[in-house]
């Protein structure tokens, strides 16, 4: 049931029907059993699969990267279940709070789709607030040092993906858990979820070079393959946005008129499709933001909507 990583560290794959289809789960071996790194989504499947780890281990403790569902899933569960202490972050608290009102959350994402041109995404915002509705057992902070088995670790804030988003780096072993911060074969999708216009791309930035300071043998992802590269694939996401947004202003100059996130979108990615739309939607959208708080392009309000294009020369 339980992969061998390296060292204490083992990964449960916790697959799930719809999404990415599965999580990692990391499980850090300690004196008094292990600590568990994520759970995955609420489902009938995921639970089944927890209820064959808890007969078989002992777990000590839950600690979360970010409070995105896939994540944090089944954390309520585990504690009113079977009594496994929770610890989040006090960022991802105050994320878990947002996520407590489904009804706020889902009217400010679609006041925003509409701010910015999209006439019916197909918006499947499932009711995830009680997965929120629970009080941590302990949080954890940036300057803080947090023990997963019996190793000390230093939590990093890394928004971008998640506001709340956060790695643990242990010096020693020179093993990162990297949650979403950074995927193997996949880029992270940077987008406004709690329907909040903030510039997260210019955050990521930031995170994605605090992460080079740490020298790294292994990173431990949220999703697919352990990294063993890490500034490499650093490297490679970084330049994937920057490629995206030279895109954008390429279809700017092309079409010599001012658009909305949405029909960028469309001219980016081709005509909407399905719900992976959404996500190339909020990837537009914020690399658009980040443009233009470069000054690299400007944005104009018209009739209650945002249009993107070339700053006047």
């Amino acid at each position: 049931m339980l992969e061998h990583i390296t060292g204490d560290i083992y990964r449960l794959i916790v697959r799930y029907k719809g999404s990415m289809g599965e999580m990692n789960s990391y499980f850090i071996q300690g004196d008094n059993g292990y600590t568990v790194i994520d759970t995955g989504i609420d489902a009938t499947e995921t639970k089944a699969l927890w209820e064959r780890v808890f007969k078989t281990y002992k777990i000590e403790k839950l600690v979360v990267t970010h409070t995105h569902g896939d994540h944090i899933g089944l954390a309520r569960w585990f504690q009113e279940n079977y009594q496994i202490p929770v610890y989040v972050s006090k960022r991802g608290y105050v994320e878990m709070c947002k996520g407590r009102d489904a009804k706020a959350r889902k009217d400010r994402i679609k006041s925003l789709i509409k701010k910015h041109g999209a006439p019916s995404i197909p918006l499947k915002i499932k009711d995830e607030s009680y997965i929120y509705n629970f009080e941590p057992d302990g949080f954890f902070d940036d300057n803080d040092e947090i023990t997963l088995g019996n190793r000390s670790y230093q939590p990093l804030w890394t928004p971008g993906h998640a506001p709340d988003h956060y790695c643990f780096y242990q010096t020693e072993t020179e093993v990162m858990i990297i949650g979403d911060h950074v995927l193997n074969h996949l880029s992270p999708v940077i987008g406004l979820w709690m329907g909040e216009e903030q510039n997260p791309l210019e955050e990521y930035f930031k995170a994605l070079a605090l992460l080079k300071n740490y020298p790294t043998r292994l990173a431990l992802p949220g999703h697919g393959d352990i990294i063993e590269h890490l500034n490499e694939r650093i490297t490679d996401i970084s330049n994937r946005h920057e490629h995206r947004m030279e895109q954008l202003i390429e279809i700017m100059e092309k079409e010599k008129e001012e658009m909305t996130a949405f029909q960028l979108t469309t001219k980016a990615y081709g005509p909407m499709k399905s719900f992976a739309f959404v996500s190339q939607f909020m990837a537009t959208l914020t690399r658009l933001i980040y443009l233009e708080k470069q000054s690299k392009i400007m944005v104009k309000p018209i009739k209650g909507k945002s249009y993107y294009g070339l700053p006047e020369k």
